[in-house]
């Protein structure tokens, strides 16, 4: 365990509570609702996703692969959701079955995996049949000139806030076998320019499946 690492997750939500308050709360409020039945969160943090559950979530899984993070996240667990499972373990290499679940969800963890490719294969294959990925990712931008920003900025975004900036997330997405069935593009706010594109959507596994 690194300085860094601590240091990161003593500071994560001081860092990231002004773009909370400024729309990304509601965000997350507007796709969690939705959420129901066996779900996984992926890259859980310090638990902000936690107080935007409802009642149609059966059971609730969580993973965290940093262990200062994920001390953050059981205490915030004990708090919002004592019954909800907490596991250190990385995106790319998760512990579960096969069609073990019917929701997964991703919030601003996409951007910051080893591997997104894997990660995405690991989502598709422990969701079951037609279950649902639901996701808040910060992206590459469309438009050309801020896109060429993003790529200049991606080295100092990475050891900052250990995240990359400028991933085409939604490609990845489509590329392992999801279908985006909602999308909604929009921004971040409160944030430097080059990490404001946003996409928010849900994504089915039925097709992965075929």
């Amino acid at each position: 365990m690194s300085l860094r690492s601590s240091l990161f997750a003593l500071t994560y939500d001081r860092m990231g509570a002004k773009t909370e308050a400024a729309g990304l709360g509601a965000l997350r409020e507007g796709l969690l609702a939705g959420a129901s039945g066996r779900v996984l969160e992926i890259g859980g943090g310090t638990g902000a996703n936690l107080p935007y559950y409802g009642a149609a979530v059966e059971s609730l899984t969580i993973t965290e692969p940093e262990p200062p993070m994920l001390r953050r996240l059981e205490r915030r667990v004990r708090e919002h959701a004592p019954l909800a499972n907490v596991l250190r373990a990385p995106a790319e290499d998760m512990p579960f079955e096969d069609d073990s679940f019917d929701t997964a969800v991703s919030t601003l963890v996409l951007c910051g995996v080893d591997d997104q490719p894997r990660a995405l294969r690991e989502l598709r294959r422990v969701l079951r049949p037609g279950g649902r990925l639901m996701f808040i990712e910060h992206v590459r931008s469309d438009e050309p000139r801020l896109a060429r920003r993003q790529d200049r900025m991606n080295g100092l975004n990475r050891f900052v806030v250990r995240c990359e900036c400028n991933r085409p997330t939604l490609d990845s997405i489509r590329a392992e076998g999801f279908e985006v069935t909602q999308l909604e593009r929009t921004t971040l706010n409160k944030v430097p320019s080059f990490v404001r594109p946003l996409i928010v959507g849900t994504a089915s596994a039925e097709a992965a499946r075929g």
